[in-house]
């Protein structure tokens, strides 16, 4: 590894300290962060301000580095500090959900008490202390998500959060009785005392939510120019938003093609069974999850350290399950706890499900070749010697890699024993490569949001519940949805140019090994440092800087 500059470290290193305090909460899980011990998200003007100014010292620092006089990987690594910074005005100045999105401020008030619960016991004094803290600022807090959407919230998201909150008042003292086993006596009634007002509050808001929908603004529409500043500066990709919707419905019939040959091939096969229960599924899911990591080193595809932490199943606990619209309800942990094993929580088996949890109730490792390649990513690239790779910058290195392992497992044979399972990992590319479509017309105004939930809904096909959850959260986040699908081709871009590059000497495993431990660097930035190619580098350098062309 070649010596690491230490102006740009620091640089780095005093950034994301700054921005673990200063950044939203968000639902998804790659992104989210361990925040210190007292930690609230600001969603008001004033503090959405405080960020702004205090961004600007690290823009100018950015700006004043002289990358170009750097090693390669340290270009790589001031390029990916860059994409950081832009984001942040992306969220603040761009997106602006923080004013406009009712589920976005919805996660704002109530998430954060969702995220203390994720990690399973024991909950330790300052875990509980946060508890405490989040509990009673939620009527505080709901006050400020009324007043921001009033002065600019958009009405179709406004409908999306009232249905989510549905009798958020019993489902949060709900939550908060069963933590209760879990807590100290003083930390019990504490929240005991606290409960009432914060879900009145949460009553309150769903009510006003209600009411008020019908005379908030119109959807907020990003546009062609502000998407591709977004793939230019943030994301890092280099092709043009009309050159991925096409490649989306080229996988997409691909898919079709795959999923309907694959139904045809296993007519016969009666259907997997669902998991006699949820103890039963975490018990099948532990076994497969080695069976899975068995593969990976017979086939000489991905290292697999002992050292390296396990990912598994566990039912709901009680506390969380009154509350699990809240974020993808998984503990994915943290780079000081990289070496804990995740976890996540499942539903118990029944014959209507959301979409991805009925697929993981007959084989877990359909949730494995995805969730799963999360975990062992994110624990690798926690522990990269520099340090500035170490965290979440953009999806789309992320989700890419996940769902290109779905692929790589697929080929690899991991489901030559489970017909119906391959037929499935079809469909996942179907909707992967729906999600693109649905992205870039959702960003550039050719769907609204209840078009994109038929459209899911129609053409996966998926229940209008999870459509309405998937879609609500890409309207207001664009590029997210895209990640998927594109991450996944330009994984599979730099794999057959490494391999014709390399010829004999390619080894599948140095790729992934390196691909994964990587992950959350964009993989225009890996091309160039893997292969010396700098044709997409090219391209978002004829961009312009990003400061310069900031579309807000």
């Amino acid at each position: 590894m070649a010596q690491i500059d230490a102006d740009l470290a620091r640089l780095g290193s005093e950034f994301w300290q700054w921005r673990a305090v200063n950044s939203f909460r968000t639902s998804d899980d790659i992104p989210r962060i361990e925040r210190p011990t007292g930690w609230l998200p600001r969603f008001d003007p004033e503090g959405v301000e405080a960020q702004r100014r205090g961004l600007e010292p690290f823009v100018e620092r950015w700006r004043a580095t002289d990358a170009a006089a750097l090693p390669i990987p340290d270009q790589v690594d001031h390029r990916l500090l860059g994409s950081a910074i832009a984001r942040v005005r992306w969220e603040l100045d761009v997106l602006r959900n923080w004013e406009r999105d009712a589920v976005f401020l919805t996660s704002q008030v109530l998430g954060p008490w969702f995220d203390l619960l994720l990690a399973p016991s024991p909950f330790d004094a300052d875990r509980q202390a946060d508890l405490v803290m989040v509990l009673t600022a939620m009527p505080r807090a709901v006050e400020q998500a009324i007043a921001n959407l009033e002065r600019a919230g958009v009405a179709t998201l406004a409908r999306v959060a009232a249905a989510e909150l549905v009798d958020i008042g019993p489902r949060l003292a709900a939550s908060v009785a069963a933590i209760a086993e879990q807590v100290d006596a003083v930390t019990a009634t504490a929240l005991a005392e606290a409960q009432p007002a914060a879900s009145a509050a949460l009553t309150r808001y769903a009510q006003w939510l209600e009411a008020s929908a019908g005379r908030l603004g119109p959807d907020v529409i990003v546009g062609r120019d502000a998407f591709v500043w977004y793939l230019r500066h943030v994301a890092l990709v280099a092709a043009e938003p009309e050159e991925l919707v096409r490649a989306a419905l080229h996988d997409y019939r691909r898919a079709i093609v795959a999923e309907t040959v694959s139904r045809n091939r296993h007519r016969e096969v009666p259907p997997a069974p669902l998991a006699r229960d949820a103890a039963a599924e975490v018990a099948d899911q532990a076994e497969r999850e080695v069976e899975v990591r068995a593969l990976y080193e017979r086939e000489g595809l991905l290292s697999q350290p002992g050292s390296l932490r396990h990912y598994g199943f566990s039912a709901y606990p009680a506390y969380l399950e009154p509350l699990a619209f809240l974020g993808v309800t998984d503990d994915l942990t943290s780079e000081r706890r990289r070496e804990h094993d995740a976890v996540s929580y499942v539903p118990a088996p029944a014959a209507e499900l959301p979409y991805f949890d009925a697929a993981n109730a007959r084989d877990p490792r359909l949730g494995i070749i995805h969730e799963g390649a999360h975990s062992q990513q994110l624990a690798l690239s926690w522990g990269h010697p520099r340090e500035m790779r170490r965290h979440y910058v953009d999806s789309v290195a992320n989700e890419g890699i996940a769902h290109y392992n779905e692929e790589l497992m697929l080929d690899a044979g991991l489901f030559d024993d489970a017909p119906h399972s391959q037929t499935i990992v079809h469909n996942f590319m179907r909707l992967r490569a729906l999600r693109v479509v649905v992205d870039v017309n959702l960003a550039t105004g050719a769907f609204g949001l209840d078009e994109a939930v038929d459209f899911f809904v129609r053409l996966v096909p998926m229940d209008v519940e999870t459509a309405t959850e998937e879609t609500s959260f890409y309207v207001a986040t664009p590029g997210l949805a895209m990640s998927y699908l594109v991450g996944k081709l330009e994984v599979k871009r730099l794999f057959a140019d490494a391999a014709v590059a390399q010829g004999d000497a390619f080894s599948l495993r140095e790729f992934h090994d390196s691909l994964w431990l990587n992950g959350n660097v964009p993989v225009s930035l890996q091309r160039w440092e893997l292969l010396d190619d700098r044709s997409d580098v090219d391209v978002l350098d004829a961009a312009g800087n990003w400061v310069e062309t900031f579309p807000g």
